[in-house]
């Protein structure tokens, strides 16, 4: 396998790790755990700048060139659907993520906390969907 190969299975991994990081990040704040919160937080960042960055590198490499889904069917109809929702909603969470972000090191809780209900369930979907997209493409079919 070479490195433009591996390079799905790499971004894969790296929104999974953002999931499972926003997840915790959520419980601790529910929790009251208010450093570790931002800790999983501030990490679920670095980890989706890291994952754009690789998928960025991945679509220069391949030259844009898309990998065909081979399902049929609902699953085709389910797929496309969720694609086009993860794409659209890919180009809104990183304003989302910028912004709420900066209320929070600017310690404007209030204002923070109302940009977070609208980012954080965004940001979750956009990560999820992102592993699943994956496991369609390269794994189930």
């Amino acid at each position: 396998m070479t490195f433009t190969e591996s390079l799905p299975t790499l971004n894969a991994f790296l929104n999974g790790t953002a999931t499972i990081l926003l997840t915790l990040g959520f419980v601790f704040i529910k929790s009251g755990k208010e450093l570790a919160h931002r800790r999983c937080m501030i990490s679920a960042f670095t980890v989706s700048v890291v994952f754009l960055f690789f998928y960025l590198l991945h679509k220069w490499l391949v030259q844009g060139v898309h990998t065909p889904f081979e399902g049929e069917g609902l699953w085709r109809t389910f797929y496309y659907v969720m694609l086009i929702s993860h794409i659209l909603l890919a180009m809104l969470i990183v304003p989302l993520v910028l912004t709420t972000l900066t209320l929070a090191i600017k310690d404007r809780r209030e204002r923070h906390k109302k940009w977070a209900r609208w980012t954080f369930p965004i940001w979750y979907y956009v990560s999820v969907t992102g592993v699943l997209i994956y496991l369609f493409l390269y794994v189930w079919w």
